[in-house]
């Protein structure tokens, strides 16, 4: 049973990073809460709407070193006990590969109530404002959510890159810019067509979004001609080539987004832009 002296630990989605893109309540508890504890992917735009005084940096630390889950889980516990309100701020959605699960069940195991505060998760997100459709009538009618930290070729991957080249729908790798060349050579020998075409978005409704578009026979080039680097979402699929049939109207974000010259359209986005 939860002590009721306890405060309340929220777990909240904070979008791919523009500000405008925060839900309403993730807002208020944002400006509400006595502490929040962060780390990079919520974009600096984010961070600074939160006072330093309130925000704690559970994410990387200098020489690349990062926070252990395990001292995150309990610094909530701690803050909780003390009677304080605490958001967990993550970036997209904070159970999709953010570790929220695990966050809540240590929180259940030590009494701490909590609150999860969903949010527009990135694997989505990003490719939207992009201009790629995760689905599409005429093209995918099932999407799958993967991790591209894993190497595709250890025996116990827990992705079965086979079994997705099998499946069809589109496929949408997060954390996989590194492993690129690793997954998409997996996918080809396991017979998805080489010329399937490939997105690439990093930094989704950041100000410097940057998209790189392919098939799997070329997008590692793509990647590498774009200088595109983490964090970067990977879209493999029919939808991927979406984007250069609407790309000369899209409005939105780093490279896609109006040119200062165009008149009220790009004030109409100055906010926006700057996320």
């Amino acid at each position: 049973m939860a002590d009721p002296a306890s405060g309340t630990v929220y777990l909240v989605g904070s979008g791919p990073g523009d500000p405008d893109l925060l839900t309403v309540k993730a807002r208020r508890l944002l400006d509400e809460a006595d502490v929040v504890l962060h780390d990079k992917l919520p974009g600096p735009e984010i961070l600074d709407l939160i006072p330093e005084s309130r925000r704690e940096d559970v994410g990387k630390r200098a020489g690349g070193e990062r926070t252990p889950q395990s001292e995150t889980n309990e610094r909530l516990v701690e803050l909780a006990r003390e009677g304080n309100s605490v958001v967990r701020l993550k970036g997209g959605d904070p159970f999709v590969f953010g570790r929220g699960g695990e966050e809540a069940a240590y929180l259940a195991d030590h009494d701490v109530p909590f609150e999860v505060v969903p949010g527009v998760t990135s694997a989505i997100g990003g490719p939207a404002v992009a201009g790629v459709p995760v689905t599409h009538r005429d093209y995918a009618s099932s999407v799958s959510f993967v991790t591209g930290h894993e190497d595709p070729t250890k025996d116990e991957s827990a992705v079965d890159w086979a079994a997705l080249a099998a499946t069809g729908g589109t496929i949408v790798v997060l954390m996989g810019v590194g492993r690129l060349p690793d997954y998409t050579t997996a996918l080809r020998e396991a017979g998805l067509h080489p010329e399937t075409p490939v997105a690439l978005v990093e930094r989704a409704t950041w100000p410097d979004q940057r998209v790189a578009t392919g098939t799997l026979d070329t997008i590692v080039d793509a990647r590498d001609e774009a200088g595109i680097e983490p964090p970067a979402i990977t879209v493999i699929g029919d939808v991927a080539g979406e984007r250069e049939r609407v790309v000369d109207f899209l409005r939105g974000y780093g490279e896609d987004a109006p040119a200062a010259d165009d008149g009220p359209s790009a004030d109409a986005n100055a906010e926006v832009d700057d996320a």
